[in-house]
């Protein structure tokens, strides 16, 4: 058998080879991606720094007599003022919801009480009930009136479900189904233990959610660029296949050796693999196609194209995958856990577009591009110069006035950083108001001089005499009493005089952690003022690692200074402008009251380490062009008309998966998701194609210091390349 004979050999044993692996690969994957929701963790201490304070009081809770408590708040309300029916009316409802106080195994207060006769007890059989004194739960002193006369609050808590979420959910909703109000007196369920419970509810609903819009998006986006009935279909079909090897590997990560993965970085981890993937295949189709107008077969045509861009496809997941390695030295749970599970769903989504995708086009041959099918020998259909030419022409011409217009305009519209609203409060999380957030924002305004959660601070029992003492005596506190004991260690409930997350209470947790000596000061409140200050001290460590890691892989692949520290810059402009038009919006637009306190960090890792991918894509085909022999001018404004259109359609795609992120209920999600979809489509249409452009033309060869690509030279002549044998033509074409 002659050459021809053995390549096309290769063209049908290898890709039926890759193709019967994959197969066998997502039988085994599939079995364990549908477990991922089971290892996913959304506690406090899941999203707390691991050495913060507030962590310290939650791990020590759990090991308190009933282990973790779940705490309720009742909250009566009545507009012009509550009746005394109304007051009769919660306090018959209250003793429904809990065990009368001399049944109680410990004194109250202690969040532990004995079921009552004949009710489950575990938290399995708990999770079934509808009767919530079932659950033992403990009402914590009388009710606490508003001064206008409109609220009336309870505090209510149980520990009977422990850290079981199904029977936490039960208590929760036993508790809404006795609490009811009628004829103008409202009731609703509040505090820490019902807003963790919604919480959980939106988090439930996100894989799904995410998972079929993102494919939505993904499938409308592709049929508008390919305009085929069936191409549209291979790319998804292979993301799919790596999203459920990726979901699959995350989960015998988790349940092998511990990595946290919470709600969050699982979908992110959806949107990445599905952003990337679909790039990565974009690209490699693109040059796929080229490559089948210049070569007879299929096999050799994708051989020649993943030869072309497999070191830019390498080189984009090397610079995703270590700028969320360095999430590892990130303090806080939820963003170190994100690192490798957002690295395990790109590279999937690489390995399945280099190998499962080449496999299935070689396959179907030409007619997967049915109608535009590419001829051998053909050329590309013509239609005058193009947009992409002409942005680069206009870059070409004027490149100074382009350059400084483009920084300029980024610059401006990084000023809006300083429109930021400021700390996104836990009861502001959700774009819609669940039950008991309505309940918190009642309390907020009944109570606006008083906390309506507990500051919690866990006290060695030995000194806990003096340390209930010493709280009661801290400025701004309006109260402190005893609760559970065990382990050595004693539960201080502490009230500010002062609303949840607000400065004054704030000031109060500050001041207690310097008086308790010994102690542990924890709770909602404390945990969200060590997020802050936690991703603070995580910004100015995490991103200098990015830009070091993202700058070595560029020198690497582009064996330059210049070019790697020009493209580093301008994505790093392009994240300011982008906050900055979040600034502009997130207030006034959207309505929020704060920002994630993750945001600036999360959003730098994306842009930079996704955003410097089409730099990346337009200055390997610049270096390509340069070696061929082409002037740098000309090199950087043809690599700008060959890769424009396919670089765009990829910008659009990435833009637009990150933008479903904006479509769920909270807050976090939707400003991370319209950050870098902006972020996105400045880096595609105005940076790349202007910025890079310009900057290039104007930089020369010294663009490419210190390295030497090849001057200018009369390119190589091609070899001739012999017709093959009709049958083998025959057979690979179809």
């Amino acid at each position: 058998m002659g050459q021809t004979g053995r390549t096309a050999g290769y063209g049908r044993v290898i890709p039926w080879a890759v193709l019967v692996l994959w197969v066998v690969a997502i039988a085994v994957a599939g079995s364990f991606a549908g477990k991922l929701a089971d290892v996913q963790r959304d506690r406090p201490a899941d999203y707390l720094p691991s050495g913060a304070d507030s962590t310290r009081v939650a791990r020590l809770q759990e090991e308190l007599p009933g282990g973790e408590a779940t705490g309720v708040l009742l909250v009566y309300h009545r507009d012009g003022g509550l009746t005394a029916a109304d007051r009769v009316t919660a306090e018959r409802q209250v003793a429904a919801v809990t065990v009368p106080a001399g049944t109680a195994a410990g004194t109250a207060g202690t969040a532990s009480a004995a079921p009552k006769a004949g009710s489950a007890t575990s938290p399995a059989s708990l999770a079934a009930s509808k009767d919530p004194r079932d659950f033992a739960a403990t009402l914590h002193g009388p009710g606490v009136p508003s001064a206008d006369g409109t609220t009336l609050m309870y505090a209510v808590s149980t520990t009977a479900p422990g850290t079981d979420d199904t029977a936490k959910k039960a208590f929760v909703e036993a508790v809404r189904a006795h609490a009811r109000g009628a004829d103008g007196l409202t009731v609703r369920v509040g505090g820490d233990g019902a807003v963790d419970v919604d919480a959980k509810e939106v988090f439930g609903s996100i894989d799904g959610t995410l998972m079929l819009a993102t494919g939505l998006v993904v499938a409308l986006l592709l049929i508008l660029t390919y305009r085929s009935p069936v191409l549209w279909l291979v790319p998804l079909v292979v993301v799919g296949a790596g999203a459920v090897c990726a979901r699959a590997a995350v989960y015998g990560l988790a349940s092998g050796f511990g990595l946290t993965v919470t709600s969050q970085s699982a979908g992110i981890m959806t949107v990445l693999v599905f952003g990337a993937g679909t790039d990565y295949a974009l690209l490699l189709v693109a040059r796929y196609r080229d490559e089948l107008r210049r070569t007879p077969l299929p096999y050799d045509a994708m051989r020649s194209a993943l030869r072309g861009c497999g070191p830019a496809l390498l080189a984009s997941c090397g610079t995703v995958v270590a700028g969320l390695a360095c999430l590892l030295a990130a303090d806080l749970n939820n963003i170190r856990g994100l690192g490798p599970v957002g690295a395990v769903g790109v590279l999937c989504a690489l390995i399945a577009m280099t190998t499962l995708l080449p496999a299935i086009l070689v396959l179907l041959g030409r007619r997967v591009f049915w109608p535009l099918i590419p001829a051998y020998g053909s050329e590309p259909k013509q239609g005058g110069p193009g947009v992409f030419a002409a942005m680069g022409s206009s870059a070409g011409r004027r490149p100074v006035a382009v350059l400084v217009t483009g920084v300029v305009l980024l610059g401006a519209l990084a000023l809006g950083v300083f429109q930021l609203p400021g700390a996104l409060k836990r009861e502001d999380s959700f774009t819609a108001k669940p039950e008991s957030i309505a309940a918190m924002a009642t309390l907020a305004e009944a109570f606006p001089d008083r906390g309506t959660r507990p500051i919690e601070v866990m006290a060695p029992t030995g000194a806990a005499d003096r340390i209930l003492a010493e709280a009661r005596s801290v400025e701004g506190v309006a109260g402190a009493e005893r609760g559970r004991s065990g382990g050595g260690w004693t539960e201080i409930a502490v009230t500010a005089g002062a609303p949840p997350e607000s400065a004054a209470e704030s000031a109060a947790i500050e001041r207690l952690r310097a008086a308790l000596d010994g102690a542990h000061v924890g709770g909602a409140s404390a945990r969200q003022l060590d997020l802050a200050t936690t991703n603070a001290h995580d910004r100015l460590l995490v991103i200098p690692l990015v830009l070091a890691s993202v700058l070595l892989v560029l020198v690497l692949l582009l064996r330059s200074l210049v070019a790697p520290l020009l493209l580093v810059a301008a994505v790093v402009l392009v994240w300011g402008a982008a906050l900055g038009l979040g600034g502009l919006v997130f207030g006034p637009v959207f309505g929020f009251t704060g920002v994630d306190p993750g945001l600036p960090l999360l959003t730098f890792v994306f842009l930079v380490a996704l955003g410097v991918d089409y730099g990346i894509f337009l200055m390997h085909r610049t270096r390509e062009e340069t070696r061929a022999g082409a002037e740098p001018a000309r090199a950087a404004l043809t690599a700008l008309r060959t890769t424009g259109a396919v670089i765009a359609s990829a910008g659009i795609v990435l833009a637009a998966t990150f933008a479903v992120l904006a479509s769920l209920p909270l807050v976090m999600f939707v400003e991370l998701g319209t950050v870098v979809a902006v972020g996105v489509v400045l880096d595609t249409f105005l940076v790349r194609t202007y910025l890079v452009t310009s900057a290039s033309v104007l930089l020369g060869r010294t663009v490419w210091w210190p390295g030497r690509p090849a001057g200018p030279s009369a390119p190589a002549a091609a070899p001739a390349v012999a017709p093959p044998p009709a049958s083998d033509l025959v057979a690979e074409r179809r």
